[in-house]
């Protein structure tokens, strides 16, 4: 029996052995490998780092994901947006040939009106269109869509109700930098019916979604011409040319590309002299191409080229009679006196944040001291 016992331990002693033995052996593997991984891949920690490669890949795949999300939100906007009527649908032909010759005018102004007009020489040899892209129906590209529906309205700038020809003579007058038409004559009444079809499938008194120009937000600094010529060479000049005065086409009558200052260019009373204005037009839709779901220029981008494009030398024009409420201004028309202490530097470069806010706060002071005035005129009435 003793010896039975003495066995039993026996066994449980080489056990245990064994199990040392195993230990230790798998112990000095576990170094030896160590030491080879050690000496020949001194950096361990780059097993569990992505490659170069890699990284760059799942950036690009997150980019992708991120603009097709983009994408699709602005095509589901766009899908949204206001859709010209369609003149061809027409059935009055007196009224259908009426309409034609309206977008005929509108689209190739200068062909009739123009300095070798075949109507009429009154205008510096723009179209319509250079301003109103598409003939007016693009999508935030300063389009009619609103114009059936908004007009007659109050405009601060005349500080007086227009109808539609005080509006289209306003652009003939700064944008054309020409002359007034009379509003019985045939074109004028073309182009208002044309301008008006187009926009009567919108309800009186609103406005289109996607009409006129888009509002960009202001930048937190002024914005600056001297980077804004750094990128009108390297994306605007190889159309509107490095002198800015466009590019008339073969037949010499019409600009292929418009002039965007100089002799034949809009004047400084247009509507896209404010620079706020022009950075909202170029933003969707310049350089060529470009539109609210294929915009090729930054909001910054957008600013700093109408900082320089307004600065170059234009046609000028007498504003002595615009804004007869200087408080109704906008924020950016760079001419004074204005009703803030702000200069004229400042109206045209901004930072106009700074001029919006204190605006807003001259409001908001007159708007209560009227509201006291009332009070004390009740008080004193019940007195």
């Amino acid at each position: 029996m003793m010896n039975d016992i003495a066995n039993h331990n026996n066994e449980d002693l080489l056990k245990v052995i064994k199990q040392l033995l195993a230990v230790v052996i798998l112990l000095v593997a576990t170094l030896v490998i160590v030491t080879l991984i050690a000496v020949l891949h001194p950096d361990i920690t780059s097993w569990f780092k992505k490659s170069e490669n890699q990284i760059a890949r799942e950036q690009a795949m997150k980019k992708a994901r991120e603009d097709m999300k983009v994408s699709s939100k602005l095509k589901e906007e766009a899908n949204q947006f206001w859709h010209a009527n369609d003149i061809t649908t027409i059935s009055d032909s007196n009224e259908k040939a009426l309409v034609e010759y309206g977008k005929e005018l509108i689209s190739h102004t200068a062909k009739y009106l123009g300095p070798k007009g075949s109507v009429m020489q009154i205008t510096n040899g723009m179209n319509c269109q250079n301003c109103h892209l598409e003939a007016g129906t693009k999508a935030w590209g300063n389009n009619y869509g609103a114009v059936f529906s908004t007009y007659p309205k109050y405009r601060a700038r005349s500080g007086q109700e227009e109808n539609i020809y005080k509006r289209v003579n306003d652009c003939m007058e700064r944008s054309l930098n020409g002359k007034a038409l009379a509003e019985s004559s045939r074109e004028m009444q073309a182009m208002k019916s044309y301008i008006e079809y187009l926009g009567k499938n919108v309800k009186k008194g609103e406005k289109a979604n996607a009409s006129g120009i888009y509002d960009l937000p202001f930048l937190s600094r002024p914005i600056d011409p001297v980077k804004g010529k750094e990128l009108y060479i390297a994306k605007c000049q190889s159309c509107h040319q490095p002198n800015g005065e466009g590019l008339l086409a073969i037949d010499n009558i019409e600009y292929t590309y418009p002039p965007l200052w100089g002799k034949h260019s809009y004047n400084h009373g247009a509507g896209l002299y404010r620079m706020s204005r022009f950075a909202g037009y170029i933003r969707y839709n310049m350089p060529q191409g470009a539109s609210f779901q294929n915009a090729q220029l930054t909001d910054e981008e957008a600013w700093d080229i109408a900082a320089f494009v307004n600065s170059q030398p234009r046609p000028s024009k007498d504003l002595s009679k615009d804004w007869p409420k200087i408080s109704e201004k906008p924020i950016d028309h760079p001419f004074g006196p204005f009703a803030d202490q702000f200069s004229e530097k400042e109206h045209k470069y901004g930072p106009f944040q700074m001029i919006k806010d204190e605006k807003k706060k001259q409001k908001e002071a007159k708007e209560k001291a009227m509201k006291q005035d009332s009070l004390s005129d009740k008080k004193n009435t019940k007195i």
